[in-house]
């Protein structure tokens, strides 16, 4: 597994993370596999956030790792905060080191590697922002910061009060789902895809050394429709995606990740199976070489027209 260096920081992780977000469905043992499983195949970055099972996934992870023997700074430990499921957004200083102390407690670590922001909040203070990331700074139990679903000027927002540099913005993207790319392409054009409804993100993280994490990356589109592979809207896209697994000897998940991978804007795509083969299989992502050629060929394939 490929290590990507995270900019603006000391962290050195792995370019495939795991989402831990499925985690409570599993019982101590099947957790303690699956982190195995990651491990052994170069995964070790894990991403939970407080809401994931109503906390279970994150109490379940801790009880599994810290039964497991591998040590703490071998591993990347992230959580994110700031949904109340179905009252509200809530990125209040109190709400924030609340929930990162609950979040330390489930996973039994004494610090997190990365604290994002889950959604954004429109009732932000950015200032009582600022205060939390300073005091769970100062007390060691945060390293870095970022964000996650935000765009650029409620990054810059952020920005003006908070001192630590956000390191991090997870975004949905897949080889079926990535408007960012979309509007990039189709620049000066009146069609669908030209659309900017992110205030040119993909490029603002590159120029402000932020690395995106997508997340759903096997999602078909943008709705609730499943998993892209099999899915009858995407049919060549799922031919060409078939042809080049058995081309380089893996597997359809890890043709997949490596189309993000392939992007020199340096992504960390969050896989989130609880499955230990799929697992291992979509680690070798990190492996295979994806000509510039193969790249657009598999973007076409997905019914998007270059312009």
């Amino acid at each position: 597994m490929k290590k990507i260096q995270v900019s603006q920081t000391e962290l050195k992780v792995s370019e495939i993370g795991l989402g831990l977000m499925r985690m409570n469905s599993l019982t101590d043992e099947e957790a303690k596999k699956v982190i195995q499983t990651a491990v052994d195949n170069g995964i070790t970055f894990f991403d939970h956030a407080d809401i994931y099972g109503g906390g279970e996934s994150e109490r379940i992870f801790g009880r599994a790792f810290s039964e497991m023997g591998i040590a703490r700074d071998a591993v990347h430990v992230q959580s994110k905060t700031g949904i109340v499921p179905g009252k509200m957004y809530d990125f209040s200083k109190e709400h924030i080191i609340q929930s990162v102390e609950e979040s330390l407690e489930r996973l039994k670590v004494d610090y997190l590697d990365a604290l994002l922001l889950h959604r954004p909040d429109t009732l932000v203070e950015p200032e009582e922002v600022a205060e939390a990331f300073d005091l769970l700074k100062q007390q060691g139990k945060v390293r870095y910061f970022g964000v996650s679903n935000q765009n650029p000027m409620q990054i810059e927002l952020l920005k003006k009060y908070v001192k630590q540099p956000l390191v991090f913005n997870q975004l949905q993207m897949s080889v079926s789902h990535h408007p960012m790319i979309d509007a990039g392409l189709n620049v000066n054009r009146s069609n669908e895809l030209s659309l900017d409804r992110d205030g040119s993100l993909l490029d603002y993280s590159r120029l402000h050394n932020m690395t995106i994490q997508p997340w759903s990356p096997f999602q078909a589109g943008n709705g609730n429709s499943g998993i892209v592979f099999d899915h009858p809207e995407y049919k060549e896209l799922n031919v060409v995606i078939e042809r080049m697994a058995e081309e380089k000897s893996v597997s359809r998940e890890a043709i997949a990740i490596a189309w993000l991978l392939r992007h020199p804007a340096k992504m960390q795509p969050i896989i989130g199976s609880m499955n230990p083969e799929r697992i291992a299989a979509t680690a070798k992502a990190s492996d295979v070489s994806m000509s510039r050629l193969e790249w657009y060929e598999l973007y076409r394939s997905g019914g998007f027209q270059l312009p």
